[in-house]
């Protein structure tokens, strides 16, 4: 059974001034994104700034955000690094936390070849027990998963399930589905394909617009789950202006701003992340205006 269907937000991490976590802040956001439909929560991502978290800090909001959530929708904890053993850490301190899931990214800047990304994600599977979302995202790791590796992943590893796929090449996409076939659970790691993935076999999407439009993203997903496919084309279309914007600058320096626009205090960014240019903030707060969120 899948872990979700749906929408699941790739969930933003509040920080106070100082840049320590802000847990009023992001206990409010898991709130908002409850009761406005989000089908699960994806803590610790790149939306979450996992890169400028210290490994305590990383361990210690999973445990927040499980204990917060309490069992109400499921929560899926980035994991990832390109060390193998952090992986294994990182992921074991998850498990014992009690999430419902884990997203792991590949290596990135050294990189792996097919055959280590095999013995990489093989080495941390076997270490828990819980399931295992793949998270292929070459513009930002360099590498790249291929077809055949996630299918043979996902086929003779069991507790490896399936994938966010954010390669935006739909031919590879639709070839893994091909050589995977049921063996795969596929998420959009795309906020702007997910009614193309879903065409495809996918099962929803791991959203940066969850952030400040859960329901709309829900909406999206559910529609085309329920068969109403023009109207989730209609909605992914109607949202792309927002999506645009919220893609302006590098993820999450425009979710950080629009959250902020809600009333969510996001905080600031921790470095090498700067804030928002000022002609991106308008275009995002003039794209949310136009979307009905301002």
């Amino acid at each position: 059974m899948a872990i979700f269907k749906g929408a699941g937000v790739a969930i933003a991490t509040p920080f106070n001034e100082d840049l320590t976590v802000n847990y009023e802040e992001f206990g409010r956001l898991i709130e908002f994104q409850i009761e406005n439909g989000t089908d699960a929560i994806i803590v610790c991502g790149t939306t979450g700034e996992s890169a400028t978290l210290s490994e305590a800090e990383h361990v210690e909001v999973i445990r927040w955000c499980v204990e917060k959530v309490a069992h109400r929708i499921p929560v899926i904890a980035g994991t990832g690094s390109n060390s193998t053993e952090t992986a294994i850490m990182l992921s074991k301190e998850a498990e014992e936390a009690g999430v419902d899931g884990l997203l792991i990214v590949t290596p990135y800047y050294n990189k792996a070849t097919q055959k280590g990304l095999i013995a990489h994600y093989t080495t941390i599977a076997n270490a828990v027990k819980v399931p295992i979302i793949l998270y292929n995202v070459p513009s930002r790791t360099g590498c790249n998963i291929l077809p055949e590796t996630v299918a043979y992943l996902c086929k003779n590893v069991p507790n490896i399930v399936g994938v966010k796929d954010a390669v935006g090449n739909i031919s590879q996409t639709a070839k893994m589905m091909a050589l995977a076939g049921d063996s795969i659970d596929l998420y959009s790691g795309n906020d702007d394909q997910v009614v193309p993935l879903l065409s495809l076999g996918g099962l929803g999407v791991i959203s940066v617009l969850s952030n400040v439009a859960p329901r709309e993203t829900h909406e999206i997903v559910q529609k085309f789950l329920d068969g109403d496919i023009a109207g989730s084309r209609k909605l992914q279309l109607r949202a792309l202006p927002l999506i645009d914007a919220l893609f302006s600058e590098v993820n999450p320096i425009p979710v950080k701003t629009a959250l902020e626009y809600i009333g969510i205090k996001a905080g600031p960014l921790r470095a090498p992340l700067t804030e928002l240019e000022p002609a991106h903030k308008e275009q995002l707060k003039k794209a949310m205006q136009d979307f009905g969120l301002i």
